[in-house]
């Protein structure tokens, strides 16, 4: 079954939705598209951190669909949020990046615009240097790095 883009995006949300309040954080989804998804509370820091969420039901091909498969995004720039989330659906996986963070592994810089992607086969070798592969950017998994991100 194939969902439509808002369904997949609001799946998204809702397992970042999901991934905080396990953590004990707590999060409420904006009503309007500002480049802001959820506004999160940190207890611990007295502060509302907003985050903008990217989701991506499949890895796809990169190119012109023959490249090899990857999860990415691509967000404006300057980023409108705090953070940014990076949600694969077929996975159920969530990475969290702080704004500056995107920007310093965002692959793409286009005026306007940042992306950054991951090869999900650890087999691809990728042609530019730094993190390329889901499993080097395992220190940003939502488990890892939200007592960083949220002071808990």
């Amino acid at each position: 079954m194939k969902l439509k883009t808002a369904q997949i995006g609001k799946c998204g949300e809702l397992l970042v939705q999901y991934e905080l309040l396990r953590l004990g954080i707590e999060s409420a989804p904006m009503t309007t598209d500002t480049g802001v998804d959820l506004v999160a509370y940190s207890p611990a820091r007295k502060e509302a951190i907003t985050i903008q969420i990217k989701t991506t039901w499949e890895p796809k091909r990169s190119g012109s669909g023959k490249g090899k498969a990857a999860i990415g995004c691509l967000v404006r720039d300057p980023v409108p949020a705090s953070l940014v989330a990076l949600v694969d659906l077929s996975s159920e996986e969530v990475w969290l990046f702080t704004r500056d963070e995107f920007k310093q592994h965002a692959q793409q810089h286009r005026p306007g615009k940042l992306q950054l992607y991951m090869y999900t086969d650890p087999r691809v070798k990728p042609r530019l240097k730094g993190l390329m592969h889901s499993w080097q950017f395992a220190g940003f998994a939502i488990s890892k790095c939200a007592s960083k991100l949220f002071g808990i």
